[in-house]
């Protein structure tokens, strides 16, 4: 079986509400300023809270933010 990452399009996202900043996305997640960074870079996978406030606050669709990918 081969393994699965989880994708995200949550930099984009945040880019696209303009003036939104990395650290002002974190600050109302509840988290820091790196773990956003590691979000956005996808090299953290967020709890399913974290995915939540994110959606939330991004006015997006889990499934518009968070999708599954198979690793070659």
């Amino acid at each position: 079986m081969k393994k699965k990452t989880v994708a995200n399009k949550v930099k984009i996202s945040r880019l696209e509400k303009g003036d939104l900043t990395q650290s002002e996305l974190a600050k109302k997640v509840g988290v820091t300023r790196q773990t956003m960074n590691l979000i956005e870079a996808q090299k953290y996978n967020p709890s399913i809270y974290v995915c939540l406030n994110v959606s939330l606050h991004l006015e997006k669709s889990l499934d518009e933010l968070f999708w599954l990918e198979k690793e070659c």
